[in-house]
């Protein structure tokens, strides 16, 4: 069995995701979510969807964009 290293969980199905060349094991998509993905610059939730870039900067959404001073996204057309 492999060990989650997010919680420590023993579990024989566990799952390997390779991001930046770098192996991580988890039990579960919760704590994989919990380690990997980034977070908003503004409000700090975890980004799950594709979220939005402005100037480098990962927010989860055009509304969080806005917050922080970018003027050009637009959460629909």
């Amino acid at each position: 069995m492999a060990k989650c290293e997010t919680c420590g969980n023993d579990y024989a199905r566990a799952f390997e995701i390779v991001m930046d060349g770098k192996s991580h094991v988890f039990d579960s998509f919760e704590c994989a979510i919990h380690a990997l993905a980034p977070p908003c610059a503004h409000c700090g939730c975890k980004i799950i969807g594709h979220g939005s870039e402005a100037g480098g900067i990962l927010y989860c959404g055009a509304h969080c964009a806005r917050q922080s001073g970018e003027t050009e996204l637009v959460d629909n057309a």
